[in-house]
């Protein structure tokens, strides 16, 4: 049996990010010891004092660079399963490469980690992404499952080098990462104890509990929902989809019952709420009972158009996950980052 149960010991890669902290609290929630790998001190003392109510079954551990090929090997020691969130996530890359070796790196080196130095490890939940399984189609809506892999971005990204769309080098990074983690897998099972599952959000909404003492510190998504709020005149394509929406602490539940749920391992789990435009998070925000003030009004009732769906069936019948609705995701986000904008100006 490759499942755990509380108390067991998880370690959590990069901890101090936007996801990773919430699966740190929905587990120490759950009654886990939870040991988080951060890249300072001063990233891991913001996370002790956040989490002062749980001592002392959050610990930390600094992992300068998760690219050399021993750095999880000593945070590995003792732990009975682990939560790989760590990767780059930026938009701004000029090299792909830059995006794609450490994510990759990471990924394996996690991997080759718990296999020298974690016997007791029963299980590994890897956060890669939606965006994995974006290869184009036909359809309308087009329906994107477990199944489909983005092929399309990593061949971008060969044939361009360094002159391919932005996007694509983020996207080709996750694929790369996760296809690594299986065919690492496959190729040593009959060598390891534990099995791997991936969770794959869509965009990822909700309140923060990552550390944002100004608004240059907030995480690429968190910034794109801020900007899209703040703005006076909503944009011409407000009404075109942006993407799937997930509520952080959804995602968080995913990979929380992804170690507990035995037939999840092997698996690949889409977690993703619903499709989303700005006009629909407007349309969400002005309707909120009771209502959110200082919200662009846009286009009321404007319906979103090229829409795609990630399905998430497999996520809601295996790991039991009720995802919540656009509107409760967008409402708690806007009251924290108004919270924040207070601490912000003081």
């Amino acid at each position: 049996m490759h499942t755990i149960q509380a108390p067991a010991t998880v370690l959590i890669t990069g901890a101090s990010g936007y996801i990773a902290v919430s699966i740190v609290k929905e587990l120490l929630d759950r009654g886990y010891n939870v040991r988080g790998t951060v890249r300072s001190v001063v990233k891991g003392d913001y996370l002790k004092n956040l989490f002062k109510a749980h001592e002392p079954r959050f610990q930390y551990v600094v992992v300068a660079d998760m690219s050399n090929e021993d750095a999880y090997d000593d945070a590995i020691v003792g732990v009975d399963a682990v939560a790989h969130t760590a990767s780059p996530a930026t938009l701004v890359a000029r090299d792909p490469q830059d995006v794609i070796k450490p994510a990759v790196a990471g990924t394996l080196n996690i991997l080759e980690s718990v296999k020298k130095r974690g016997p007791s490890v029963k299980r590994v939940v890897i956060t890669s992404s939606c965006v994995t399984c974006m290869q184009p189609k036909a359809g309308e809506p087009l329906l994107y499952t477990e199944a489909d892999w983005n092929d399309h971005s990593v061949n971008e990204v060969q044939a361009k080098e360094i002159d391919v769309d932005q996007p694509h080098k983020y996207r080709a990074s996750k694929v790369l990462a996760e296809r690594a983690a299986w065919s690492w897998a496959e190729k040593h099972k009959t060598e390891i104890n534990f099995d791997i599952v991936t969770i794959l959000p869509a965009f990822v909404f909700g309140p923060l509990l990552n550390e944002a003492k100004s608004l240059s510190q907030l995480n690429e998504t968190s910034r794109i929902f801020y900007d899209a709020i703040k703005t006076e005149k909503p944009p011409s394509v407000a009404t075109k989809q942006f993407s799937n929406l997930v509520d952080v602490r959804d995602v968080a539940l995913a990979h929380a019952q992804a170690f507990e749920v035995e037939k999840a391992g092997g698996q690949r789990f889409i977690a993703a709420s619903v499709p989303f435009s700005w006009q629909a998070i407007y349309d969400a925000l002005n309707s909120a009972n009771p209502p959110v003030s200082n919200v662009p009004k846009g286009t009321p009732g404007a319906p979103i158009s090229d829409r795609s769906i990630f399905v998430s069936e497999k996520a809601q019948n295996i790991l039991g996950v009720k995802f919540r609705s656009l509107r409760e995701t967008a409402v708690d986000m806007l009251d924290d980052l108004r919270e924040k904008e207070v601490q912000w100006s003081t």
